[in-house]
């Protein structure tokens, strides 16, 4: 008891994090995605997508994670964009043991998402330092997210990294010069939880009311579809390639590329430079 109250007298003193959001910017994108996901079946069938990755994550990391098979993690891996280009080394033994590890502790103490940021610095102290494994983070994230939406918001690099303060809420900030200022506001779980916050009070006034979690997530992934546009493609460059439709970025950030419908083919490529292929079970095809 003694030690919950200290950690509830902690999270009183801690100022909440103050985002001054833009509402024409998101009025903007809202618009963008709506008519973008027309074609596609609407926004109902993308937020059932959604669900549905979700569910997968749950299935397999919800109960035992330490218990979690390599070909198990190489599905779920094939529905992370900013994870399965780089993941490769890490998906066979004894490299993949490491990992499970490393997501049995984040996964540990869930429950208490005081200790979020700290679970998260712990999760990518497992794996080498360096730009080239800036990717763990998103890891932590979508497993985060994805096992628990309600509790753990979107926390992506492309949501916000104040390290080089870019991402969706420099897309969003209420700012003219936003092109020379540092936003300074830090990329923690209390950041990325007020985010959603604003966001599904957004929402709300616009008439959605069901499943705000994904709707936010939808719409968060159009912000940042928006910057990958304006830089011709060049974020993650490998992955997006000529865009086809308006919301291909949308799609791709949020994984829903990871397996073409029918082949079972994905996205994920293995050590050796091949892409891996999972048998698809009926129903389970991605938006198109």
């Amino acid at each position: 008891m003694a030690g919950f109250l200290s950690r509830l007298g902690k999270a009183a003193e801690t100022p909440r994090p103050h985002l001054d959001l833009s509402g024409p910017r998101l009025e903007s994108a809202l618009a963008r995605l709506a008519s973008g996901c027309e074609p596609h079946g609407g926004l109902e069938r993308y937020v059932e997508a959604l669900k549905l990755k979700s569910s997968l994550f749950r299935q397999a990391l919800e109960e035992d994670p330490s218990s979690l098979e390599p070909e198990t993690f190489k599905q779920l891996c094939a529905f992370m964009s900013t994870v399965r280009r780089r993941i490769g080394p890490w998906l066979e033994e004894p490299s993949f043991n490491e990992v499970r590890g490393a997501l049995a502790d984040l996964l540990a103490a869930r429950a208490d998402t005081v200790t979020t940021d700290a679970r998260v610095s712990a999760f990518c102290s497992s794996f080498a330092d360096g730009r080239e494994h800036r990717w763990v983070r998103d890891l932590a994230a979508e497993v985060l997210h994805n096992v628990d939406p309600e509790k753990f918001p979107l926390m992506n690099r492309w949501i916000w990294d104040a390290g080089t303060n870019t991402g969706v809420i420099r897309e969003i900030w209420h700012a003219a010069d936003v092109d020379h200022i540092r936003i300074g506001v830090p990329d923690g779980y209390d950041t990325f939880l007020v985010l959603r916050e604003e966001l599904s009070q957004y929402l709300a006034g616009k008439g959605f009311f069901r499943d705000v979690t994904w709707y936010v997530d939808l719409l968060c992934a159009q912000v940042y579809a928006g910057y990958i546009s304006e830089q011709g493609g060049s974020y993650l460059r490998t992955d997006f390639a000529a865009e086809e439709d308006p919301v291909q970025h949308t799609r791709r950030l949020l994984g829903l590329d990871g397996v073409q419908a029918g082949s079972g083919r994905t996205r994920l490529k293995t050590i050796d430079g091949a892409a891996y292929v999972m048998v698809e079970e009926p129903g389970e095809g991605q938006p198109d």
